[in-house]
């Protein structure tokens, strides 16, 4: 078995690469990314400023006054299309060394040595050999940390540009999401709390529709065809086909402040956060408890019904097995064969979903969030899709992928856990 989950974690690799391979070149083949909507957002303030302006193509080509060249040159430096599709995978991965601290230099008239400040009056010497540059300290020594290199799109006629500029390597495989571009700020921190508010509710909700589905469905196996077997199964699947968000937003009506009982808050993961601070940990305790109830129950209504009826239908179906009839014929009680002999193989079914369980609730859910304004992991998620925010969408990719792989794993475990004939090789 530890051969087996050895090569099962082997496997990861390519799954991962494949997964944000895909990802990632459609993300940068795709038309409007943060560059084309940076460029419209300048066209946009020069209209209104009365200026004349061309399309996005036409500055994109250097052909507007909206944007000069070296700024537009700026900006693909700044979002990374200055450079291949591979060559900014591999830079995100961490694999290939990132471009940092740019500055430009030009050679005129055929010139072939240039001068550049690089900061704190430390000036780097620029020399040209053939398609190559040298960059020589203040001792005429070859620099170890700065690089420099030929920029063929900006250099015109007579005059040559390069880029002076140091690299590092730095990706996700060091643990670098990289910089959102709309928080302004490392996406880790931008996700960190947003991540612990989709946890929160997607384990809390997890927990309690198993505490609550796995009874309910033993309870309507052994009542099969009564009356609370029927009154149950109708309720369960009224609520089934109820979408969660939807049902959040009937609760917050009858329910929050609406148009019959203030009984719940408006939505939100808390009180504001001058209310939070002033109140004591019991108060803070009950604060959160007050402001969960609703989305809790909204986030997980869904899987209500599919766990209760296959708790329900794995049960009956053992019950019907011969090792059950020979269990009775024993002389054993029906206490000890249901609970002991019974249960066990009727939850396997329930054992081997609950990593792809565990991948969804943990990701959140944009929607629910959406309807009761928490600023959730899965909100963050879709808006930053909708931002082209490539470094937090990316950052959210690899967190989805990676607890979905590993909830596969935990899978595996807990059928091998509940189920002794499973020898995995």
């Amino acid at each position: 078995m530890t051969t087996y989950f050895i090569r099962r974690i082997l496997l990861m690799i390519p799954t991962f690469l494949g997964s944000t391979i895909l990802i990632f070149t459609i993300l940068q083949m795709a038309p409007g990314g943060p560059l084309e909507r940076t460029i419209q957002q300048l066209q946009a303030g020069a209209m209104q400023a009365g200026e004349a302006v061309g399309s996005v193509g036409d500055i994109m080509g250097g052909g507007s006054s909206v944007l000069p060249e070296s700024a537009l040159r700026e900006l693909k430096r700044f979002y990374g299309f200055d450079k291949p599709v591979h060559q900014r995978y591999l830079t995100w991965l961490g694999v290939w060394p990132r471009e940092i601290k740019h500055r430009e230099v030009e050679f005129h008239n055929g010139a072939l040595e240039a001068q550049k400040n690089v900061g704190r009056g430390t000036y780097m010497t620029l020399r040209l050999k053939g398609d190559q540059v040298e960059v020589l300290d203040k001792d005429g020594i070859v620099s170890k940390l700065w690089k420099a290199a030929i920029d063929e799109e900006g250099s015109k006629e007579n005059v040559i540009l390069t880029t002076i500029f140091q690299t590092e390597f730095s990706g996700i495989l060091t643990g670098n999401l990289g910089t959102s571009y709309t928080y302004d700020q490392p996406v880790t921190e931008v996700m960190a709390p947003r991540f612990k508010i989709s946890v929160f509710f997607g384990l809390t909700g997890l927990m309690l529709s198993y505490i609550v589905c796995i009874p309910l469905g033993i309870r309507k196996a052994l009542n099969h065809g009564s009356a609370f077997d029927f009154l149950s199964s109708v309720t369960i699947f009224i609520a089934y086909s109820i979408p969660g968000f939807a049902l959040g937003g009937v609760l917050l009506v009858l329910f929050g402040g609406g148009t019959f009982w203030d009984v719940f808050p408006l939505g939100g993961f808390r009180s504001p956060t001058e209310v939070w601070e002033s109140l004591s940990l019991w108060g803070q305790i009950k604060d959160q408890l007050w402001h969960a109830v609703l989305p809790i129950i909204a986030w997980s209504i869904g899987s209500f019904a599919g766990l209760t009826i296959l708790m329900k239908n794995s049960l009956l179906e053992n019950i019907s097995q011969d090792y059950i009839r020979t269990a009775f014929a024993k002389g054993l009680q029906e206490k000890r064969v249901v609970w002991v002999h019974a249960i066990r193989n009727s939850v396997i079914p329930i054992a081997s979903g609950i990593g792809g369980v565990i991948g969804v609730v943990i990701a959140g859910s944009y929607l629910i969030e959406k309807v009761f304004n928490i600023d959730g992991f899965g909100k963050m998620g879709f808006e930053a899709i909708l931002d082209r925010d490539y470094p937090i969408t990316l950052g959210f990719l690899v967190i989805v992928v990676m607890i979905r792989l590993v909830a596969n794993i935990l899978s595996d475990i807990a059928l091998a856990s509940v189920d002794p004939r499973i020898r995995f090789k």
